[in-house]
């Protein structure tokens, strides 16, 4: 499940706030939702028709990769609200940058 629309809600607690960061709060950036990844050979996609079903990697159930501007940024899981599929944050992910707990 792939999905890349861009979101741009603008907090109540960022207004106001001094941060030189205030000019990139109505930055749209593209927001990706990853069920899962998996590989298929040329020949498979060649032979795919609708009801095709392609293996994933990943289990049933597991959580989804949320990318911001294509950097893995958070896992979730579905949701739907009124008649919309939406996603529930569950884990806000370390930047690749931070360094690993513990580690000086």
């Amino acid at each position: 499940m792939s999905s890349s629309p861009t979101s741009s809600s603008s907090s109540d607690a960022l207004d106001g706030d001094p941060s030189p960061f205030v000019p990139f709060h109505d930055l749209l950036c593209p927001v990706t939702v990853q069920l899962g990844t998996g590989t298929v050979t040329v020949r498979r996609l060649l032979t795919l028709e609708r009801n095709s079903v392609l293996r994933l990697a990943q289990a049933a159930g597991d959580e989804l990769h949320v990318l911001v501007n294509g950097v893995l940024l958070a896992k979730a899981e579905v949701v739907i609200i009124e008649d919309a599929t939406s996603v529930r944050i569950t884990e806000i992910l370390p930047s690749p940058e931070s360094p690993a707990e513990g580690a000086l």
